[in-house]
């Protein structure tokens, strides 16, 4: 942490450098001390000490100076600086004024001047304010900060990308905080106030509504491969994907893994997974994760997030992928990890409030936010009812609507056990959302029951959807063959699809049990035809591929 500072705000060049000498003569080791030689000189450095949040401990300012007097700066400073200590460096007929700023602006103590000797005057005083600071100074968070607006669809996707991707922040709400209120005006832009969100960091210039892209940049995320050709790449990094990565790296492979938006994919946003082998307790999406990347780093993966694939196509025994950026890198063999994402509704006025109370997922990223609210979730597989414990935790009450007549053709019997067992969820079966209202942020829900055909209307700040999943396969276009769904057919399945196998795979040899119509790119994980869409199956599938794809280097090489 930087040094706690002493600002000293004199118009008089000779009496600022006297203060300000004496001052770090005595408590240069421990503090820093700045000087100003105007008011609005000191404002301004004070916005930007306050966006780097180092911190104030003392303002020692004259009373009398041209154009603002200590009073006024004070009465401005302390929305900058509100735990500073204030002290003001008065004439004797400034007393009266001093005394008045003790109730106007909460001044802690005046000066005469001269303060000579120093010893007597002016270090005992300023000794009793520095140490009543650190009585009570609690040192700031250093990391990264996001001031935003809750019902911003675009702070939304800040916080989303940064908790998936692990990196640690402090989220401050303009509507809640004053002090993220201050540090929207610290960057305002004129009459168009602050372009929210703005992200600060510890170093460096803040960043006004960042896209992924930028921000990944600016905190370190590696989006570039570092070579052009790789004996693995492995699209997705879900469960399937890491483990393959772990696995291919781990015997020799130079590998490379590529994420659209955050290593873990959808399983990396499950509140808690309990009945994954080995650990008892359970353990979130974002725990998995985390470990899984360390791993695979640790054996040398490239890991590239936020990154894209927008074409693979193929040249004798090269596959080549052009990403997101027209950059491009090939590779032997290509493992297609791409995982699913949430369904859509296309119920009226949920795509208007996506990110501003309606959302697909996101059940970690804003639970906090809901504490004490009504919160509504649509589904009734596993990841529906995970969120649903993860908000029972937070949330005044937790209603799931699901369509069906009950949870257990879709959910684990351990969670529809626990759900059962918690007093604020309530589960409302045969139940549909057919309407979204709200005006600048979603405000109420018009619910349908399908057996009795009865609506109502209920207020809901926040819907959380958890139904279906969409394969993102549309960018091989013919290259590869899929079900009539989209998902990846693989092996066996090649040649049951319903058209002549000469038309299918065209290697004397027939298609490994995990690869694709293509020779040497293979599909795991929740995108391949008939995969089963638990963790631990895509995490089994993305480790024994790995033989398979040693099994046609061999060929190749």
């Amino acid at each position: 942490m930087a040094k706690p500072i002493i600002f000293t705000v004199d118009d008089d060049p000779d009496v600022l450098q006297a203060i300000a000498r004496d001052l770090r003569r005595h408590y240069g080791e421990h503090y820093r001390v700045m000087r100003a030689s105007s008011g609005a000189a000191a404002l301004e450095a004070l916005q930007q000490i306050t966006m780097r949040q180092d911190p104030v401990a003392l303002l020692l300012v004259d009373q009398r100076m041209p154009e603002m007097s200590g009073v006024e700066f004070l009465e401005q400073a302390v929305r900058l600086a509100p735990d500073a200590k204030r002290a003001l460096l008065t004439a004797y007929s400034d007393t009266d004024a001093a005394i008045r700023a003790i109730n106007e602006v909460q001044l802690d103590y005046y000066l005469l001047k001269p303060w000579d000797p120093p010893e007597e005057k002016l270090y005992p005083v300023v000794d009793d304010l520095l140490a009543d600071w650190q009585a009570h100074f609690h040192p700031p968070f250093e990391g990264i900060r996001v001031v935003g607006d809750r019902w911003n669809p675009h702070s939304h996707e800040i916080k989303d990308f940064l908790a998936r991707n692990q990196i640690p922040y402090r989220w401050l709400d303009v509507e809640r905080s004053e002090e993220a209120r201050t540090l929207a005006g610290c960057v305002a832009d004129g009459a168009s106030g602050a372009k929210l969100p703005l992200v600060l960091f510890p170093e460096g210039e803040p960043l006004r509504q960042p896209s992924t892209t930028e921000l990944a940049t600016r905190i370190g995320l590696q989006t570039t491969a570092a070579k052009p050709f790789y004996d693995l790449v492995i699209v997705g990094g879900g469960p399937a994907g890491l483990a393959a990565a772990v696995y291919g790296a781990s015997e020799g492979l130079h590998t490379v893994l590529i994420e659209r938006e955050a290593p873990g994919g959808q399983a990396g946003t499950s509140s808690r997974i309990e009945n994954y082998l080995g650990f008892p307790v359970g353990l979130s999406g974002s725990d998995l994760a985390r470990r899984a990347v360390t791993q695979a780093r640790r054996f040398g993966v490239e890991i590239l997030t936020p990154q894209s694939v927008q074409s693979l196509r193929a040249d004798n025994d090269y596959r080549l992928l052009t990403l997101s950026d027209g950059s491009e890198i090939s590779a032997h063999a290509v493992i297609l990890a791409l995982g699913v994402s949430w369904r859509r509704l296309n119920t009226p006025g949920l795509e208007q409030f996506t990110g501003a109370g309606v959302y697909y997922g996101a059940a970690q990223t804003e639970a906090l936010a809901c504490e004490g609210e009504d919160v509504y979730i649509i589904g009734g597989a596993n990841s529906a009812g995970q969120a649903a414990m993860n908000f029972a935790k937070y949330a005044k009450s937790v209603t799931m609507l699901v369509r069906g007549d009950s949870l257990t053709k879709s959910m684990s019997q351990y969670l529809i056990d626990q759900i059962a067992a918690t007093a604020n969820i309530t589960v409302q079966t045969h139940t549909s959302v057919i309407e979204a209202k709200g005006g600048t942020q979603l405000e109420a829900l018009v619910l349908q029951n399908a057996v009795t055909g009865a609506t109502e209307t209920v207020p809901a700040r926040s819907l959380f959807i958890f139904i279906g999943a969409i394969p993102h396969t549309g960018w091989l276009e013919d290259l590869v063959q899929r079900d009539s769904r989209g998902y990846l057919l693989t092996g066996p399945d090649l040649t049951s699809a319903g058209v002549p196998p000469h038309q299918v795979w065209s290697q004397e040899r027939p298609p490994f049990l995990l690869e694709t119509s293509l020779p040497g790119v293979f599909a795991v994980g929740d995108v391949r035809h008939g995969s089963i869409k638990r963790v631990a199956s895509g995490v089994g599938e993305g480790s024994i591929c790995v033989q398979f794809v040693h099994q046609y280097l061999g060929d190749v090489r």
